[in-house]
């Protein structure tokens, strides 16, 4: 057996509020200078010997598995159209899509004059563009209102720092505009010429800056229009669907605020909306001569407001669509004749159609017991068509178009599935709600294959996040069939600090309240057992980012029950990291997990974060994944976890981590490679059940 390799340790005292925390490991920190140094210094040599020490082991212990992962990525890509195509989208007398071609990573970003039986134009070539990259992406893209020119942007590093360029669609030409540091994404005022874009902090990398750039000049030159100068927020640049006004948004977790500028004038003075209040969160839309805003004021589930373009402040906002104690609204879409309100009610999502005329309205049906649905790719104004995506557990991504007068729907594309005979019939979904310890009905998403005995033998992988108040909703994966074909379930525990429920779902897992994420997960996973979905010796359990921190927490919390655990990404070192306001995001996360500076946020923290309790006892078996250039939890923050877990756990079990040297938080890049990664977190739970093939 090839021995793990072991961390040097050196003993760091941190002392805060009088409490000496002893980290061994802090020493595998390295600034962005060290990472990106060509002549590597001995601490960052000593740091990549240990991630690739890891590497090594991890490679080596799962060497008999190869097949089978060759395997499961050929049968996982097998299942995939390589040339796919998304559903044109109607804009400025053009339609837009992006297309896939045979065995190609990237995709072809293009457009047709007119209906879809114009030329195709081929705006970006991603397959080209990506040539002699290890890593590549595209971020945003937009044309211009006069359909001339395309402002895009790249990243090639992964750490979301996007470099917008400028190509003249008649043409073909692309400019000399290079404009570096950005979030990605591009807005253009209406004289064609004039892009507003949002600067990240070089080293935090918090979206600070909002710039104006002349197509034609040099970055230099730019105008900053705007910065957000206080820490905890960030800010965006867009443009009403109207096209009447340019937005400035600034954002935290409990606050926002706007400012809007005609889109005409790109030269003119900002006006603020609404001022930032604390715990005031609003959002806003155009429509004639109002801007409809969707706020929590006075409104924990928020609710719908109107007021007039020149009457913008809060005094002067009216009620369209009250508060509702158990509905949540997630967001609005505005057309000439029809308001579209996305809605959250018992943890599921529902589409409501008002008529702007007469306010009748009416919801449209689905029949799944756990699904998702979402408008999306609605930039036409004057149009009866709503478009939205339809997804289940057991039903591929669908797109319709629907006639919000004659209620008709107009299937326009289903993700197909290859490489055998899917049908959805095979597969059988269920919704569950779980009571919590605390007497809280916590609902669980839960598919398997027909033929599935609830007898306690079989293997279920449950999968959570729960925070930000990001909902992890029921959807289908072509990839997931490669588990629930070899007899595995599959649910998604819709725990607290997550929406699903409602705005209170969210408040009642975050902060002071954060263990009943863990505890919620927990419940979830005892039930499933109790219930003979599973037993202890076959549950697993899978998270990443914010859900990674939620596997380190359960497996400290209740490591007897799991079998095998996949962490991706996992964010553990909670109190070292908020304490540091250096590392992107820190400071924008205080009203999520709480300023370990005030003392008792720093002992609630402390007392879950797992990298500061593991304890001498047996562990589940444990993947983790992580990107050496990830800028969102950094590379260190599992090799510290692995490192310490590895020195304290009184197991034999299976502990490795595969370490991407080449790519940050999101994972490969390339729409296939991504799939190794899976192979390799599939083989693993798929050995520990002894499944070979």
């Amino acid at each position: 057996m090839t021995e793990a390799p072991i961390a040097n340790k050196t003993e760091k005292k941190i002392t805060t509020h009088g409490d000496t925390r002893i980290d061994n490991y802090f020493w595998m920190r390295l600034s962005d200078e060290q990472k990106n140094a060509e002549n590597p210094d001995k601490q960052t040599q000593s740091v990549l010997n240990y991630l690739n020490a890891e590497n090594a082991y991890s490679k080596t212990v799962m060497a008999h598995t190869e097949d089978l992962q060759g395997s499961l990525y050929d049968e996982i890509v097998g299942r995939i159209k390589q040339d796919d195509e998304s559903v044109p989208v109607k804009v400025n007398g053009y339609t837009y899509y992006s297309r896939f071609e045979e065995g190609k990573d990237y995709a072809l970003y293009c457009r047709k004059k007119g209906g879809e039986e114009g030329e195709e134009e081929v705006m970006l070539n991603g397959p080209e563009m990506a040539e002699g990259h290890s890593y590549f992406a595209i971020g945003g893209r937009s044309v211009s209102d006069n359909n001339e020119l395309l402002a895009y942007s790249t990243d090639l590093v992964s750490r979301r720092q996007y470099t917008i360029s400028i190509k003249n669609l008649v043409t073909g030409k692309v400019y000399k505009d290079k404009i570096e540091n950005t979030t990605g994404g591009i807005t253009w005022a209406n004289d064609n010429k004039t892009i507003f874009y949002t600067k990240k902090d070089p080293v935090t990398l918090r979206s600070y800056q909002i710039y104006k750039h002349i197509i034609g000049t040099d970055q230099s030159s730019d105008k900053l229009v705007f910065e957000e100068k206080d820490e905890t927020f960030g800010c965006s640049v867009y443009k009403t669907k109207s096209k009447k006004y340019l937005m400035i948004a600034s954002y935290q977790t409990l606050s926002t605020e706007y400012q809007f500028l005609d889109a005409d004038n790109p030269g003119g003075e900002w006006t603020i909306f609404q001022p930032r209040e604390r715990n005031l969160e609003y959002s806003v839309n155009h429509y004639e001569d109002n801007f409809y805003v969707v706020t929590n004021w006075n409104a924990r589930n928020f609710r719908l407001m109107k007021t007039s373009v020149d009457a913008t402040a809060k005094d002067n906002w009216q009620e369209v669509i009250a508060h509702r104690e158990d509905v949540l609204i997630e967001g609005i879409d505005i057309f000439k004749n029809q308001l579209v309100v996305s809605e959250r009610e018992s943890g599921l999502t529902q589409l409501r159609i008002i008529n702007w005329d007469d306010n009748s309205e009416h919801y449209i049906e689905f029949n799944d017991p756990t699904y998702s649905v979402y408008s999306f790719a609605n930039p036409e104004f004057d149009t009866k068509t709503l478009r939205f995506n339809y997804t289940s557990l057991t039903t591929p991504s669908t797109v319709y178009d629907y006639d919000m007068v004659s209620k008709e729907k107009n299937l326009k594309k289903q993700q197909e599935v290859l490489g055998g005979e899917f049908s959805p019939d095979n597969y059988e979904s269920e919704r569950v709600f779980v009571t919590a310890r605390d007497g809280v009905k916590v609902p669980v998403s839960i598919v398997y294959k027909k033929g599935f005995n609830k007898d306690g033998k079989s293997p279920l992988l449950l999968y959570g996040y729960g925070s930000y108040g990001a909902n992890m909703d029921p959807y289908f994966s072509s990839v997931r069939l490669s588990l629930l074909d070899r007899g595995f379930a599959f649910a998604i525990a819709h725990i607290r600090g997550g929406q699903e429920m409602g705005r209170h779902w969210y408040e009642d897992g975050k902060l002071l309240k954060k263990k009943n994420t863990f505890y919620d997960f927990i419940d979830c996973g005892k039930y499933l057992v109790e219930n003979k979905y599973t037993s202890k010796e076959h549950l697993y359990a899978q998270g990443g980012s914010a859900g990674g921190l939620l596997m380190g927490a359960v497996i400290n919390i209740e490591p007897e029950l799991w079998n095998g655990v996949i962490a991706a990404v996992p964010f553990v070192d909670v109190v070292s990291t908020m304490l540091d306001e250096s590392i992107p995001l820190t400071t924008g996360e205080f009203d999520e997990w709480g300023n370990p500076k005030d003392k008792e946020y720093y002992n609630y923290i402390k007392s879950y974060s797992p990298y500061d309790n593991i304890e001498k006892k047996a562990y589940p078996n444990l993947l983790i994944t992580t990107g050496y250039w990830d800028s969102q939890v950094q590379y260190w923050e599992p090799a510290k976890w692995i490192a310490k877990l590895r020195d304290y756990k009184t197991d034999d079990n299976l502990l490795i981590m595969n370490c991407n040297m080449e790519v940050g938080h999101g994972g490969a890049s390339g729409r296939f490679e991504r799939y190794k990664e899976v192979a390799l977190e599939y083989a693993f739970l798929l050995d520990l059940e002894g499944i070979k093939n």
